[in-house]
């Protein structure tokens, strides 16, 4: 059964999400085709690159994402508040650098627009919304590649699935999530070598301008909006440590004291991999505390949420 995406995520409020978009009939974005030998490799970069330019225009951070063969992952804080401050002619030039026309000069249509307040007003919202940054990452790609692939129809699955994230341990297990995806399906072994995900990214500018102690940054997009409490080096720390842990071909048993992260949120480091599993596999439209899901559902105005028994056992156990 499907909801209204309107009940998970409410129009106008802030919040942060996980995102999945899957190709239809698990179809190949990127990678090579076994089947028929074709390579789409060069498709990744599609992607990150739409990535960067739409939280250059967004109101939003992005925290993680990961491009993988068939599917993609991307962690968005959406930041509502941030649109309401920006002036009217920053809108106009952000709505039309989103949708750019040759045929028509960007000074007019930025006059035409600020010249009728209720356009405006609904494209300052949707410059917040969700549904319509995961519809402008998707459209566009779904355009490119039927096109390079002579075809027609439908390329992503109708809807992204979604899961709300509503404390700092749902955050940070679900970028945890998204930035071991590739280690977790075995497809590398070290987040050196995981292409096309935040993690590679973090590690690049880790390396290029090591900050030592500063809150951890958005990968892109809009800065100084704390969602984990940790430094950056600590959660690549946390990272590496983790993505040893749930490695399928994993050699060696845990050894030495748990990462600093791990310690300062108080979890138990044998529990921790299990928590970032448990975001693709016992949790369904929201990840987090018992309380948390449960005060989720009322405000959905439902009883329950899918979670809840996991994250009680998960609090248990981290007890």
């Amino acid at each position: 059964m499907t909801y209204p995406r309107n009940q998970l995520v409410p129009p106008g409020s802030p919040g942060t999400y996980h995102c999945v978009s899957r190709c239809v009939r698990r179809a190949f974005l990127c990678g090579e085709d076994h089947y028929s030998g074709q390579s789409f490799e060069h498709r990744r970069q599609w992607i990150e690159d739409r990535l960067q330019q739409l939280a250059e225009v967004f109101a939003l951070s992005l925290w993680a994402y990961a491009v993988m063969s068939n599917h993609l992952h991307v962690v968005v804080q959406v930041l509502p508040e941030v649109a309401a401050r920006w002036t009217d002619e920053a809108v106009a030039q952000r709505w039309i650098r989103l949708f750019p026309k040759a045929e028509q000069d960007m000074a007019l249509r930025v006059q035409a627009l600020m010249a009728n307040p209720e356009r405006l007003a609904v494209l300052r919202a949707r410059l917040s919304d969700l549904s319509w940054f995961m519809r402008c990452l998707s459209e566009p790609i779904a355009r490119r590649a039927n096109a390079e692939d002579q075809c027609k129809g439908r390329f992503w699955e109708g809807r992204f699935k979604c899961q709300a994230l509503l404390d700092e341990s749902a955050v940070l297990a679900a970028m945890a999530y998204v930035d071991l995806n590739p280690v977790r399906a075995a497809l590398c072994d070290a987040l050196e070598d995981s292409a096309h995900t935040s993690a590679r990214q973090r590690l690049k500018q880790h390396r290029a301008e090591p900050v030592a102690g500063e809150v951890i940054a958005p990968i892109a997009g809009v800065a100084g909006q704390c969602v984990v409490g940790i430094s950056a080096s600590d959660y690549l720390q946390l990272l590496d440590w983790t993505g040893r842990q749930v490695h399928p071909n994993k050699r060696g048993t845990l050894t030495g004291p748990p990462p600093r992260a791990l310690q300062r949120m108080g979890h138990d480091a044998a529990q921790w991999p299990r928590q970032v599993l448990a975001v693709g596999s016992e949790f369904h439209r929201a990840v987090g505390a018992a309380e948390c899901l449960i005060a989720k559902a009322a405000a959905m105005g439902q009883r329950w949420l899918h979670g809840i028994g996991a994250a009680r056992r998960l609090l248990h156990a981290n007890r």
